[in-house]
């Protein structure tokens, strides 16, 4: 049995991916109004296994969260566990720590991340 060859495009993941991190996008960065400080757990439906606590006094354990709420969150989660000034201060390192369509979906959306991460470089 030979399967017909289609006749429409298909999307490669690299796009889906693209799509789905778009649609969880806050508004602004502004939106972003998460703790600054103190102890962070996130709920199982965005870390249903391993660690879900993170210490936002620790910088590793910080971008852990940030790098785990970026990849899992909805919307809400976006603008419930993440915090502008340090999702701005952390990204010239986090954006080496994140998937490819995510980076690429959250610096089309914001260019102010990608100016500090030139700032940074300089």
């Amino acid at each position: 049995m030979t399967v017909p060859p289609r006749s429409f495009p298909l999307p490669d993941a690299f796009d889906l991916l693209c799509a789905q991190y778009a649609q969880r996008l806050p508004e602004r960065l502004d939106d972003l109004t998460g703790p600054t400080h103190g102890t962070v757990d996130l709920p199982l439906h965005v870390v249903w296994s391993g660690r879900r606590s993170y210490g936002l006094e620790q910088p590793r354990s910080r971008m852990g969260l940030y790098r785990t709420v970026l990849a899992e969150g909805q919307r809400q989660d976006l603008v419930g566990f993440l915090n502008r000034d340090l999702l701005i201060q952390q990204w010239p390192v986090l954006r080496t720590l994140i998937s490819r369509p995510i980076r690429d979906v959250w610096e089309n959306a914001f260019p102010k991340l990608i100016a500090t991460t030139a700032t940074t470089a300089a």
